[in-house]
């Protein structure tokens, strides 16, 4: 037998081992899919009252809300309401704003005179420790709070009146887990459950996202634990642990040289503190995370399709530097990518034509995702031209994924909040300068970003 003959042979081996291959995780996906949708399910539709909620001052341990504010947010008034409204008998809140003028002061004073039995605080004036602007505008009532435990909400989260109680318990944890059966619980956190405040496009293709694909897998991961996932609209830990972490990722009793910055303060530079903290507690002090059963109500206002792009574009950038291995496998966890992998799969071995597998795939793919929609809303989406619409937006998501991943995956550089940073390793940013635009796409006017203004400067943050 020639080489030359032996050629189809190979070519028949190399063909089995892809449509195997494809098979196996084709069946690995919808393995973590059905995980998330079966845990969604016994996490959030029963949402029991917690016994902290009917408890006196004294005998629960007191929180420090911490909520950074910047202008006014979609939703903003209800948001910061459903602060004061907590069922738990020994919080504080601290509104953190930069700017003494900032607009979000007037909402927040209107609350204020109307709950005035609630120990609530402005802070105003951001202490510059990093390029993040949320740390620095959070660090001064970090340093104030009065209590270990700190809840930090986004602004344009609102929670339900059980959630603190509920979360309290979580992170506490059940009486048995004194016995050092499992590792201490030092986060809790909650899975984002987003609602469009407006009509515009890009945010009910947002709402799409966030409430299904996001969701499941999200819970899925924390589900499986193997590592820290975590999203940071909503957290609650201990100020007393964050203040023996520095975000370098090593165990806190390995030595490290010289010492470094520990707390809130060491986190300042990176874009996704939220994730670094999490991060930084399991690896650091090998503990481990939790999710209650509630979620952050996360408002989602005025959004184009391209500000939903650019948002996406952003995390999966940052994502990249932080976790390379699951950023770059992301495309073959997408309906589409995954879809077509096993119709192709199934073609070889059943001679199942595609036209016929891709309808049922997607629909079996939509129908988890709005079974996961149900858990988290407490109520499937509701009927008639509102589902259409949904539906439409899930769809839009869907083909939207591998063409903002594949751009995304070649830059580093990133706009937030009006500024334009470059993504480092391990999350690290610096500001952005115009000869960090994203290699080769520099050359195409629109590719580097929605911005070629002056936000491209260097760091410097003495004057920042």
């Amino acid at each position: 037998m020639t080489a030359d003959d032996d050629l189809p042979a190979k070519r028949d081996i190399l063909k089995l081992s892809f449509a195997t291959a494809g098979l196996v995780w084709y069946t690995f996906l919808w393995s973590l899919g059905l995980l998330g949708c079966w845990a969604a399910r016994k996490r959030y539709r029963l949402r029991p009252r917690s016994p902290l909620a009917s408890s006196g001052p004294g005998d629960v341990p007191g929180v420090s809300i911490l909520r950074p504010l910047k202008g006014l947010d979609p939703n903003l008034y209800e948001n910061l309401e459903s602060t004061f409204t907590q069922e738990y008998p020994n919080f504080e809140i601290f509104f953190t704003v930069a700017d003494e003028h900032d607009q979000a002061l007037a909402v927040v004073r209107d609350l204020i005179a109307k709950y005035p039995h609630v120990n609530a605080h402005i802070v105003t004036g951001e202490e510059v420790v990093g390029v993040n602007p949320k740390v620095n505008n959070l660090v001064k009532a970090y340093r104030q709070a009065s209590h270990d435990i700190l809840w930090v909400l986004d602004s344009n989260v609102m929670a339900d009146s059980g959630t603190l109680a509920r979360s309290v318990d979580a992170l506490d944890g059940p009486p048995s887990a004194a016995n050092n059966s499992r590792k201490r619980i030092a986060l809790v956190h909650h899975v984002p459950f987003a609602f469009a405040t407006e009509p515009a496009l890009g945010s009910h293709v947002e709402q799409a996202f966030l409430n299904t694909n996001h969701a499941k897998m999200y819970i899925a991961i924390n589900t499986v634990a193997i590592d820290s996932c975590v999203v940071g609209k909503s957290n609650l830990y201990r100020k007393s642990d964050l203040e023996r972490v520095d975000g370098t990722l090593k165990p806190a009793t390995a030595s490290s040289g010289a010492p470094r910055e520990t707390g809130l303060v060491a986190f300042g530079r990176f874009l996704a503190e939220d994730n670094m903290i999490a991060s930084a507690l399991w690896h650091e002090l090998d503990v481990r995370h939790d999710i209650s059963c509630d979620v952050a109500h996360n408002a989602v206002g005025n959004m184009t399709i391209a500000d939903y792009f650019w948002r996406r574009v952003r995390w999966i950038r940052v994502r990249k530097h932080m976790v390379l291995a699951a950023t770059l496998i992301e495309p073959f966890t997408e309906s589409i990518v995954a879809g077509t992998i096993a119709g192709l799969s199934l073609r070889y071995f059943l001679g199942l034509p595609l036209w016929l597998f891709l309808p049922l795939h997607f629909a079996a793919w939509l129908f988890v995702d709005l079974d996961v929609y149900e858990s988290l809303a407490g109520h499937p989406v509701p009927p008639g031209a509102t589902k259409w619409k949904f539906i439409g937006a899930w769809v839009l998501r869907e083909g939207l994924a591998f063409p903002i991943w594949s751009y995304a995956i070649w830059g580093s550089t990133v706009d937030w909040r009006g500024k334009a940073y470059v993504v480092m390793r391990n999350g690290e940013v610096r500001r952005a300068t115009r000869d960090d635009r994203n290699g080769w796409l520099r050359w195409i006017p629109w590719a580097s970003g929605r911005k070629d203004t002056a936000s491209y400067e260097p760091v410097d943050l003495a004057q920042d």
